[in-house]
């Protein structure tokens, strides 16, 4: 199982990846990470009792008017038919701007209860199973240091 550690500012938040319910998402989010792709990047869009998203190259300035646009170049597709499609408490998903459109974004959820309809909408890829008090401390703005896979 593919494993990752999101190291922040406020704490780490180790992460489990549904590798049989979204490998390319998977594949895709290990292989920017190894490439250094969110070192320096911020949680540019945080909303309370939904979701902490980051992933946006331009949020490397948060005075970039740019920020929450950005990606790494391309697109992937979206996977929604594995079994772990629920966006439960601490689930990653890929934020995209409509189907077929993610690609270095993603977010954490904070709740069930207000991320339901996302399910099937945007792909689950993962899920944080330490660190779980470090999403409530995340702030609009707050520094991701480091993503380091940790087994694959």
């Amino acid at each position: 199982m593919s494993k990752a550690e999101i190291r922040t500012e406020e704490g780490v938040m180790k992460v489990e990846f549904f590798n049989e319910d979204a490998p390319n998402t998977v594949k895709n989010f290990i292989k920017l990470a190894k490439d250094g792709y969110y070192n320096g990047l911020r949680f540019h869009r945080v909303i309370p009792q939904f979701v902490i998203q980051g992933g946006c190259p331009y949020s490397k300035d948060a005075n970039n008017p740019r920020v929450g646009t950005g990606g790494p170049g391309y697109t992937i597709d979206c996977e929604l038919t594995g079994g772990n499609q629920y966006h439960d408490r601490g689930v990653l998903s890929m934020a995209h701007a409509g189907r077929n459109t993610g690609g270095s974004q993603f977010f954490i959820c904070h709740s069930r209860e207000n991320t339901a309809h996302l399910d099937r909408n945007h792909t689950c890829f993962g899920k944080v199973v330490e660190g779980l008090d470090v999403i409530d401390k995340i702030r609009q703005g707050s520094l991701i240091n480091e993503i380091v896979i940790t087994e694959e």
